[in-house]
């Protein structure tokens, strides 16, 4: 199954990656969080932890790349999407942790538009349980037109997703007046 249901250990896989990402980045000013549908109580999800760390000053992007290039990640660009590059595991096996727990690794400037979508959405969704329903009745549909192809649940997602999203932040927006 694509999508299955949540787990509790979500919490304390990304509590691990965090771990040894904060070790690493001690000298540079950085925030870590748990972003996506891992991320929210109760939600089922695909089993991806999605990180986004979070840094303030412009030129750290470049002592974080090198980082976590000495952690055996490379840089993937931001794969169409301002505001949040990208970082994957080379495909070989060096980090107990790193390698055998899937997450997807941002990086992302405080001040990005991206940024702030992923935080709004994850906190709206944490607070609303009609919401997260709703949400987690898409994700299902969507799945099952899928056929269960992760990579067609994807596109799907970004076609038919959009507007809940965008609408869930706006909401969200609203409710502290941002």
């Amino acid at each position: 199954m694509l999508i299955v249901d949540y787990q509790e250990k979500w919490v304390r896989n990304f509590e691990e990656i965090k771990k040894i990402l904060s070790n690493q980045l001690v000298s540079i000013k950085i925030q870590i969080e748990h972003i996506g549908s891992t991320a929210v109580p109760l939600l089922p999800a695909k089993p991806i932890i999605d990180i986004d760390t979070i840094y303030f000053d412009l030129s750290d992007f470049e002592k974080i790349k090198i980082k976590l290039e000495e952690l055996r990640y490379y840089h993937n660009g931001n794969q169409g999407i301002e505001g949040r590059e990208v970082f994957k595991r080379k495909n070989e096996v060096n980090n107990k942790v790193l390698d055998s727990i899937r997450h997807h690794l941002y990086v992302c400037h405080h001040e990005s538009r991206e940024l702030k979508h992923h935080l709004l959405f994850r906190d709206y969704l944490r607070s609303n349980q009609k919401a997260r329903k709703q949400y987690e009745k898409l994700k299902y549909e969507l799945a099952e037109k899928a056929s269960q192809d992760k990579n067609i649940y994807a596109l799907l997602k970004e076609q038919k997703a959009n507007d809940f999203i965008s609408d869930c932040i706006r909401k969200q927006k609203l409710k502290h007046g941002k």
